[in-house]
């Protein structure tokens, strides 16, 4: 996975990722202890629009998971292989 941006949106996408089941803001902030809280919900945000991950509850003890792509959503997105 390569990101475009700083080594601090690295770190929590690789937080994210090797997150098993549900996470939330607090779990990510002890993954990633130099990121701001805005931060990290900025990178949800954008995560969320992407289809990488779902919100499941909302509120302070919010709850997310990663999404698993379906090979056709993948396609869709031009990750296939040709």
């Amino acid at each position: 996975m390569k990101s475009k941006r700083g080594g601090k949106t690295e770190l929590v996408e690789h937080a994210i990722e090797a997150a098993l089941g549900e996470f939330g803001i607090t779990d990510l902030e002890r993954a990633c202890p130099g990121v701001s809280r805005d931060m990290i919900k900025v990178l949800l945000r954008e995560m969320k629009s992407d289809g990488r991950i779902e919100c499941l509850a909302r509120g302070p003890g919010a709850k997310w998971r990663k999404r698993v792509m379906s090979l056709k959503e993948g396609n869709k997105e031009g990750n296939n292989s040709e």
